[in-house]
């Protein structure tokens, strides 16, 4: 929480700056849907690099606390600020949580870049269909992208090792 929330809200700030060209509410949705999950997931991962001696279990664990602590911060963020209903964004909070994990099992491995892009089709994916364009959408296939994040989070947690994680 301490990197990963103001290195989003930095990035977030230069929204406007950024799409210059769209009028203020496409551009939001733009963001929203393109941008944030890269910036997302990059801001949650990042604390992830500065580890020493951490074993492939231990930095899966450490992308998940991440990640859920993440979540945590924009639950408490668009439940007071915003009115977004409680149970609504409940989910969130683990499906950060899991995406987190998803990085963190692929900087265990070495392979750091094709897992954060996972990461970021999984986040991409998610808030394409909660658009409020495409909310009758996000009713059927919202819980399938969240579903398959905790699933495949589950998953690479099985395929890991208590095998330090060599620099």
């Amino acid at each position: 929480m301490i990197v990963s929330i103001p290195l989003s809200a930095f990035i977030y700030t230069f929204s406007d700056y950024i799409l210059p060209w769209l009028p203020a509410a496409s551009a939001g949705l733009v963001f929203t849907v393109l941008i944030a999950p890269f910036v997302e997931e990059f801001s949650k991962a990042y604390p992830l690099f500065f580890r020493h001696a951490e074993t492939e279990r231990s930095i899966f664990t450490l992308g998940f606390l991440v990640g859920f602590g993440f979540g945590l911060v924009e639950f408490v963020e668009y439940v007071i600020f915003f009115n977004a209903p409680v149970l609504l964004r409940l989910p969130g909070i683990f499906f950060h949580a899991s995406s987190t994990s998803i990085i963190a099992f692929g900087i265990g491995r070495k392979r750091d870049f094709p897992f954060y892009l996972l990461a970021v089709v999984l986040h991409l994916s998610n808030n394409f269909f909660a658009a409020p364009q495409l909310w009758p959408l996000y009713v059927l296939c919202g819980p399938v992208v969240i579903g398959l994040t905790y699933y495949l989070s589950w998953f690479f947690y099985g395929r890991t090792r208590e095998r330090v994680i060599p620099f």
